[in-house]
């Protein structure tokens, strides 16, 4: 399987979890139970979707649009970002997302990150209480281009993409680990190791930005891998991720969420799409802890582990052709 194919599955996979976990994100467990019953294909929002009202079934959201912008960021800057530049870029994103009338706007931590930026503080200042997931959902192109071999390298392309918005020990280390699955998972390593590889960046990657409280991240996903009810109820392994480490946009637990389920396709206790399904169907942030997990196993299982019908209708829905933009990114790895 070639690299391509690899980087192919993961911003793919990256924008089916997306639009799996559109209709289901910001809604309680018992609310997804209610509508859905469980995700099992691409479904449209309700009316009364709280984020992505009436959307039609297959449309992403900022997970996949933040993450294009970042890959065209690297391309355009050949692997360096320009910190104000991805600023200008996340300010120029909301503002046509306003104008669509759309709900799905910058999050908490991006959100104040760029009034700031408009305050006039520097791009080091501006991500210094970024903790959520934002940064680890749009960082996939990073993992693509740059290769995590070099770890201090890498690192340091991480923290380029990160730090204006999420500038934090917290935010850095769990977009670290996300970015650092993806781009083992291109090298062709296999995804059980590609997971202790993104377990060791996170670690090393805390050392980075301003110290924030909290669970850490490495010892929380190694943590979380080791969670497991055994094949026999998916159900109670779902509820048990849902109570236990949470669904929130807290990057120590949709991230880490993230990680425990793909521990479960690592072992062979589900497929990729089943565990795309159960994310999208948790409850909560489900579209990024969706996305982040198509990402990573995209990467480390190539483009044939997602059903082809469903990529089809995502990028017809949405008008997306990823294939430019992902020879880029590796152009540059």
């Amino acid at each position: 399987m070639t690299p391509h194919t690899r980087a192919l599955g993961a911003f793919y996979g990256l924008a089916l979890g997306d639009a799996l976990g559109m209709p289901t994100q910001s809604l309680s467990r018992e609310q997804v139970k209610a509508r859905f019953g469980a995700i099992t294909a691409l479904e449209d929002a309700g009316a009364d979707q709280p984020i992505a009202p009436n959307m039609p079934k297959g449309s992403i959201t900022d997970d996949t649009e933040q993450a294009i912008l970042v890959g065209q960021l690297l391309v355009d800057g050949q692997g360096k970002i320009d910190p104000t530049e991805l600023a200008q870029r996340l300010i120029d994103w909301e503002a046509v997302m306003r104008a669509k009338g759309s709900q799905d706007l910058l999050g908490p931590s991006t959100k104040r990150a760029i009034d700031m930026i408009l305050a006039g503080h520097t791009p080091q200042e501006s991500g210094r209480y970024g903790t959520t997931n934002g940064a680890a959902m749009r960082i996939t192109p990073v993992g693509i281009a740059a290769d995590v071999t070099d770890p201090q390298a890498f690192i340091q392309s991480v923290i380029q993409a990160c730090q204006v918005t999420h500038n934090t020990t917290l935010g850095i280390a769990s977009a670290a680990a996300v970015a650092a699955v993806v781009s083992a998972g291109i090298n062709g390593v296999d995804l059980g190791e590609a997971l202790n590889i993104g377990t060791q960046i996170a670690q090393q990657a805390e050392s980075h930005g301003n110290w924030v409280a909290g669970g850490r991240i490495a010892t929380r996903i190694s943590w979380a891998r080791t969670l497991s009810v055994g094949s026999s109820d998916k159900a109670l392994f779902a509820d048990l991720l849902y109570e236990l480490i949470g669904t929130s946009v807290a990057s120590q637990e949709s991230v880490v969420v993230s990680f425990a389920l793909a521990q479960q396709v690592a072992v062979g206790e589900m497929d990729a799409f089943e565990a795309l399904c159960m994310a999208a169907s948790l409850g909560g942030d489900t579209d990024t802890i969706a996305a982040i997990l198509g990402a990573m196993l995209g990467a480390c299982l190539g483009m044939q582990c997602w059903p082809e019908s469903l990529i089809e209708q995502v990028k017809q829905v949405n008008g997306l052709d990823l294939q430019p933009l992902v020879q880029g990114l590796l152009a540059l790895r």
